[in-house]
């Protein structure tokens, strides 16, 4: 099972040298992935961290690192234009020479969402047509949707390679969309227990949809709930079928954690 970090778009990692020191010694330590989460604009709330927009928090990431793979978890679809999406997804994987992980996911907050222009009841659709329209112009074809369309224009330079989409959401429709449309499926602070539950539903999406055909085996990413996770946990992760976990240290704890990871290798997280 691989093991990544998720975090550092979020509170003390907005200093930008808090970010660097932090993402470098991720690297070292042997992290497979380096995920940030998406939110533009939040209700005011004293809980929240502060955050950076992520799709400059990664470009800036896949900057300061070499080989550490990079991952959206996840980017809030439907208050994206996907075209321009799609163009600054070409751009960061050839920038991080084919680092990158799309993780993507509809949102459930609706202030956000109004602010963005998307009513809370559409967003489902258009993630599946905003996918559906990314894929397009990555393959020079025209669109009409009935949120975007275009015609008669082409993105240069085409992606090297289609980044893997991994849709988040435990809902059904989220579950029918990975298994529909995506090469993985993303859950978040999720316990072990949770996360069993959650993995029963996405096999009754697998019988209930089908897979497509070419598709492969799913790719389940898991973010344990923030702080510590200990060997056992790791264990009865892996024992669900996780291929990645992406722990979210507190910020209070990262520091130490890091560096003792990047003490003892990848291994001290790794399946035992």
């Amino acid at each position: 099972m691989d093991v990544g970090l998720y975090g550092l778009h979020r509170g003390e990692n907005v200093d930008p040298d808090v970010l660097a020191r932090r993402a470098r010694t991720a690297e070292e330590a042997g992290f497979e992935s380096l995920w940030v989460g998406d939110h533009i604009a939040l209700p005011d709330s004293p809980d929240e961290p502060g955050r950076l927009e992520a799709v400059v928090a990664l470009a800036h990431l896949a900057a300061l690192t070499s080989t550490v793979r990079l991952g959206f978890g996840v980017l809030v679809l439907p208050q994206r234009q996907p075209v321009l999406l799609a163009k600054q997804l070409t751009s960061l994987d050839l920038l991080s020479r084919g680092r990158l992980i799309v993780g993507v996911g509809a949102g459930y907050v609706e202030p956000e969402l109004a602010a963005m222009g998307v009513p809370l009841d559409e967003r489902g659709a258009r993630t599946d047509e905003y996918l559906a329209a990314m894929r397009a112009v990555w393959d020079d074809h025209p669109f009409s949707g009935n949120f975007v369309t275009y015609a008669d224009v082409v993105q240069r330079p085409r992606p090297s390679r289609r980044p893997p989409i991994v849709v988040g959401g435990h809902s059904r429709a989220a579950m029918r969309r990975a298994v529909r449309s995506a090469d993985g499926w993303y859950g978040v602070y999720l316990t072990p227990d949770e996360a069993a539950g959650a993995l029963s539903g996405l096999r009754d999406a697998v019988k209930a949809y089908g897979r497509p055909e070419g598709m492969g085996e799913l790719e389940i990413t898991i973010t344990p709930p923030p702080g510590p996770v200990d060997r056992e946990s790791v264990r009865r992760y892996a024992d669900l079928g996780v291929h990645r976990l992406t722990i979210q240290p507190l910020d209070a704890d990262m520091d130490a954690d890091l560096e003792a990871m990047a003490r003892a290798g990848a291994g001290l997280w790794g399946t035992p």
